[in-house]
């Protein structure tokens, strides 16, 4: 035997924030923010909306809108104000780009 496993199965995301995004739908939809027959409609309006189909593999594309949807969504339902995603959104890049590689990324407390 080699060592190395080979029967390893493939990431079922591509990217951690594809996972991650992904959960924290599943749990607004779970604490009963929203139905998930009301998520899906708007996503698959997002996807179309951009010439996306639902047969995608779940790539940047995909995420990216199902992200953009989300938020959307949260800020219609008096969740996530639209200014105050972007500001916690501008901190995460200025903290990821202020740390060192390799080293885990802080969000200050004023953010």
């Amino acid at each position: 035997m080699t060592g190395q496993m080979t029967d390893r199965p493939e990431p079922v995301f591509a990217a951690p924030w594809h996972a991650q995004v992904f959960a924290l739908t599943v749990h607004l939809n779970e604490s009963g923010l929203f139905a998930w027959p009301d998520w899906a409609e708007r996503f698959g309006a997002g996807l179309k909306a951009r010439g996306l189909a639902k047969e995608l593999d779940g790539g940047e594309d995909y995420f990216s809108v199902w992200l953009e949807v989300l938020e959307g969504y949260l800020a219609e339902l008096g969740q996530a104000e639209p200014a105050e995603v972007e500001r916690f959104r501008a901190a995460w890049e200025a903290a990821y780009l202020a740390t060192p590689h390799g080293e885990p990324v802080h969000l200050q407390a004023s953010a």
